[in-house]
């Protein structure tokens, strides 16, 4: 899975402005009047270690607010529920002693939803990967990759079946194990902020936490649309993506690389120790964020035949595969405007 610094930005472009560049974390900037009379507000702050956004449509400004409010809200909770480097949140805390009693029913709520990610990928994603990312980033900041001593040991505290949990406590049942929810708690924070949004009435929106979910549409003339990123250049693609309210994820080798090559990157194969060599971005297109977000980790780490065979099993997911040489697969129904 994902083992990004912090929360990594997702590796999704906009095809157009989200947020004006002269926004501050805490700005909220309204349109004209457009779509029935709407105006279009646009809020940013900050969560996850980078800046979040959300857009969305009313014709009453301070219900805007307050939805743009609840939304950001839902994600500063999880952010400090499950960040790997805040003192005091509850992943922390289980890193750091192996037990955590009382958990959060959200944080349970993500560890079942990766426990059956991994189930799905047959291991590909797991969140005990975190040791191997520490060792990667410990060599790292040395000028140097781990050895196989090293990636072997790392490797060993890798292991999903010792993560157990229920409402009352969470465990960690081997000395040295670690967790890392940065490939699935933005997912999970994203579906809980946008059911804060439709909460407050609103019918036309599209949130950037990392990952992407939208509803309803920009204007009535445009979708809303997002274009997805080159994994070997900083331009988007040529097509755009047509948010159909499903949500959206990326997961690239470019994010946070060890190698000039990409070889070896922030996301590890768990069952190996090595970063994944086929595959250098993956964009999932699923019912629920946290779906997308796991799956496009998953997906990277299994390599293109296995990944087209399992999103082709699912119902109502798509996704785009793009390798290191630049080829590419996608499913039948992806959504290009």
């Amino acid at each position: 899975m994902a083992a990004s610094v912090g929360f990594g930005t997702a590796a999704i472009a906009v095809g157009w402005k989200i947020i004006d560049s002269y926004a501050a974390p805490g700005t909220v900037l309204r349109s004209e009047p457009s779509l029935f009379g709407q105006r279009l507000y646009r809020g940013v702050d900050l969560a996850f270690g980078t800046s979040i956004s959300v857009q969305l449509l009313h014709s009453d400004e301070r219900q805007a607010n307050l939805a743009i409010e609840d939304a950001f809200a839902e994600a500063k909770k999880i952010d400090s529920l499950m960040s790997i480097y805040r003192e005091g949140s509850q992943v922390f805390t289980l890193n750091a002693t192996g037990n955590l009693d009382r958990p959060d029913p959200h944080l349970c709520a993500v560890l079942k939803a990766a426990q059956e990610l991994s189930a799905l990928s047959d291991g590909a994603f797991d969140v005990t990967v975190q040791p191997l990312w520490t060792m990667y980033k410990n060599a790292f900041s040395q000028g140097e990759l781990p050895g196989t001593a090293q990636r072997d040991s790392a490797r060993m505290l890798a292991d999903a079946r010792q993560l157990v949990f229920d409402e009352h406590r969470v465990q960690l049942r081997r000395p040295g194990m670690a967790i890392t929810l940065n490939g699935i708690a933005q997912g999970y924070a994203t579906d809980l902020a946008m059911s804060a949004v439709r909460a407050g009435g609103i019918q036309h929106a599209l949130l950037d936490l990392g990952e992407y979910s939208a509803v309803g549409a920009r204007d009535a003339q445009r979708p809303w649309l997002l274009g997805v990123q080159d994994p070997r250049k900083h331009e988007p693609l040529a097509r755009a993506l047509r948010m159909d309210g499903r949500s959206v994820a990326t997961s690239g080798d470019y994010e946070c690389s060890f190698t000039e090559d990409f070889s070896q990157h922030h996301i590890i194969d768990p069952r190996t120790g090595h970063s994944p060599p086929e595959l250098a971005s993956v964009t999932v297109v699923a019912p629920t964020a946290v779906l997308a977000d796991g799956l496009s980790t998953a997906l990277m780490v299994m390599g293109s035949a296995k990944a087209m065979k399992l999103v082709a099993s699912l119902g109502k997911v798509d996704a785009l595969l793009i390798d290191k040489t630049g080829a590419r697969w996608e499913s039948r129904d992806f959504p290009w405007s």
